[in-house]
């Protein structure tokens, strides 16, 4: 998968160069600086989606083992930020959100079910956010070819998600665990049995608790649709203003596509390609589009990388300690 990752960094840049380069490098960012500082308005209406997805996660845990709101706000600002910025393949910002959530007290077992259930609500909710993109689509009645396709997508993408959650509830982490140590027969492995069923016990108490997990993908849900706002305020900085339907149906499949190719970091190039295609179905032209999502990342600048420095931080400290409590116990 790391391979895999970097591959697709590799790819997802040059895809990328090559549609700026092609649409021509001054063009775009001439648009960009036409704009003067009133672009950083855009990272501004996205913010507080990382509000209301931490508490999407926090709504995950039972409320004897939950995380305050800001340790779920914490972890998942510098989970997001680790699967944005490196190449993880949207999956080592999930052990990151874990990991912080230990260092400060949670216990182990519910922190990694609660991040594998929450990976599962967040696919779950892009794919419903695919379905209002494409319905979107097709009572605008711009390009039945794209809706026929985006739906054949979409119902691929659910299939695997819904057979991820039947393997989940049949307990698949001890499964993988107890087969490791069959062939290993290492003692290190044999631990981790007790450990991986313990996961898949609390995954499926979590998906027993059907209120917590409606009101949680209802967070998820409305933390997609206000990103559509910064589609909206980017076009209109930019000089091209959009409906909010349009901004919502490019911010819709634009996302659904990015997150259907994990594998590219960042969605490097796979994003700017969706905004040219689908721009030009509002009449956007290509420059305008690519300058529409790069516009979008400035988000990457002013949230994203702050949230790799805490990361770091936070990091740098418990090692600290560890290195502390060792020369303690040594004297």
């Amino acid at each position: 998968m790391k391979i895999a990752s970097y591959i697709g960094l590799v790819v997802g840049l040059v895809i990328l160069t090559g549609l700026v380069v092609y649409e021509g490098v001054a063009n775009i960012f001439d648009l960009l600086v036409s704009t003067g500082w009133s672009l950083l308005w855009v990272p501004a209406i996205w913010f507080p989606t990382v509000l209301m997805n931490a508490r999407c996660w926090q709504l995950l845990f039972a409320q004897e083992h939950a995380p305050s709101f800001f340790q779920a706000f914490y972890a998942q600002w510098m989970g997001r930020a680790v699967n944005t910025l490196l190449p993880v393949a949207s999956i080592g910002g999930e052990v990151i959100k874990a990991r912080m959530l230990i260092l400060w007290g949670i216990d182990a077992t519910h922190a990694a079910a609660s991040v594998i259930v929450d990976k599962t609500v967040q696919v779950m909710t892009v794919i419903v956010w695919g379905v209002i993109g494409v319905s979107l689509l097709a009572v605008t009645a711009l390009d039945s070819e794209l809706v026929i396709s985006g739906m054949i997508g979409i119902s691929v993408l659910a299939s695997g998600v819904f057979g991820f959650v039947f393997a989940q509830k049949a307990g698949i982490f001890g499964f993988v665990a107890r087969s490791a140590h069959k062939v290993t027969k290492l003692d290190i492995v044999g631990g981790w049995v007790n450990k991986a069923e313990a996961v898949d016990a609390t995954v499926c108490q979590v998906y027993g608790r059907i209120g917590q997990l409606i009101a949680a993908s209802t967070w998820r849900m409305i933390a997609l649709i206000v990103q559509s706002g910064e589609v909206w305020l980017a076009a209109y900085l930019l000089g091209f203003p959009i409906s909010i339907v349009e901004a919502v149906m490019l911010k819709s499949l634009s996302s659904t596509l990015s997150d259907a190719a994990f594998v590219v970091p960042n969605s490097y190039g796979i994003q700017e390609g969706a905004f040219v295609v689908l721009g030009s179905l509002v009449g956007i032209s290509a420059p305008m589009a690519l300058a529409i999502s790069l516009a979008i990342r400035i988000r990457e600048l002013i949230i994203d990388v702050p949230g790799l420095v805490f990361w770091q931080h936070a990091e740098g400290r418990a090692l600290f300690r560890a290195r502390a409590g060792t020369d303690s116990a040594q004297d």
